[in-house]
């Protein structure tokens, strides 16, 4: 049996990206006999980004349901709000004491916004030793990331040897990375990765009228409509053809090169496309956010779960720390 353990930030609402290239393929994997499964909203990482209590609390639920609307089984998995386990904070403080300072001085979190050092907290700074403590607080042996976070995952790998060579006993799980290759990127509407961040998201459980604004938003070039036009190129088509049927996808890639299309019908095509292949999803979304009281039911009995086997965890490094 693998146990695998992805996480997602609820720094925002969850977009395309989101689904397709983490919380998709993560219920996939936990629906694979043998595999046990630890999905969780990492709440507390948001705090490095979001201050206001009310848009964290809103941004929670809305992570929540867009993992529930997706299709989650809470039965067959561990599924919980990573505040609701606070053993994950007392560890990060133990990690933190065996992480060399260039090691985070080196991350990717950190480095990007390190130009502009006022603006960088604590908690950002600290960012990969929390990411540590969530895996390795529940034992995890795979971890699937995206490509901006394989660094983060490697920094993992090297505290929790680091830890155990330290102590004289293998303490932590070592965790390998699991890598999507094919869904490492999913463009934003300005062509780029689709992410908060960069304010590029299509967001597939918003209201139809909301949604449609930002699938009108995709940047496209100046080809006339008459003109052939290359598929490969248009973000239109990479994200019409993430969701369509194969045959779907040949007859929109000839109805390209044929010309005669504009970007503006191939637009409405894609939004046509979400509204159809996510409409019970869209459903399932909207009902959990009018009453949020089974998503709250489902956390906690995901904390409870968690709870003894992260308890368990911290137990062996208080031991072999002398606590």
């Amino acid at each position: 049996m693998a146990r695998i353990l992805t996480g997602i930030q609820s720094s925002g609402r969850q977009h395309l990206g989101n689904i397709l290239g983490a919380i998709q393929p993560a219920i996939s994997l936990s629906q694979t006999p043998g595999n046990d499964s630890f999905l969780f909203i990492a709440d507390l990482h948001s705090l490095t980004t979001v201050k206001d209590p009310v848009a964290r609390k809103e941004n929670l639920y809305a992570t929540a349901a867009a993992w529930l609307a997706s299709g989650l089984d809470t039965s067959k998995t561990v599924f919980y709000a990573q505040s609701h386990v606070t053993e994950c904070t007392e560890l990060t403080w133990y990690l933190n004491c065996f992480t060399p300072f260039p090691m985070l001085a080196n991350a990717h979190s950190f480095k990007d916004k390190s130009d502009k050092l006022a603006d960088v907290n604590a908690g950002l700074f600290d960012y990969p030793v929390l990411m540590a403590a969530d895996i390795l607080l529940y034992d995890a042996q795979w971890v699937p990331v995206g490509k901006d976070q394989r660094q983060h995952l490697e920094m993992t790998r090297d505290i929790a040897s680091a830890f155990n060579r330290h102590v004289g006993q293998e303490v932590f799980v070592i965790p390998e990375a699991k890598i999507e290759e094919s869904i490492m990127s999913i463009p934003g509407t300005d062509g780029l990765k689709m992410s908060k961040s960069y304010k590029n998201v299509v967001d597939i459980f918003l209201p139809e009228k909301a949604l449609r604004k930002q699938i009108m938003s995709i940047v496209t070039d100046a080809t006339p409509l008459e003109d052939p036009k290359d598929p490969t190129s248009c973000t239109i088509f990479t994200l019409f053809s993430l969701l369509s049927t194969p045959e779907q996808k040949t007859d929109l890639a000839e109805r390209y090169r044929a010309g005669g299309l504009g970007y503006g019908t191939a637009k409405t095509e894609l939004l046509e496309l979400i509204l159809s292949v996510y409409a019970e999803d869209r459903k399932r979304f909207d009902t959990l956010m009018t009453d949020t009281r089974a998503i709250d039911e489902a956390l906690v009995v995901g904390a409870a779960k968690a709870r003894p086997i992260a308890q368990a965890t911290l137990g062996r490094v208080r031991s072999a720390l002398g606590f």
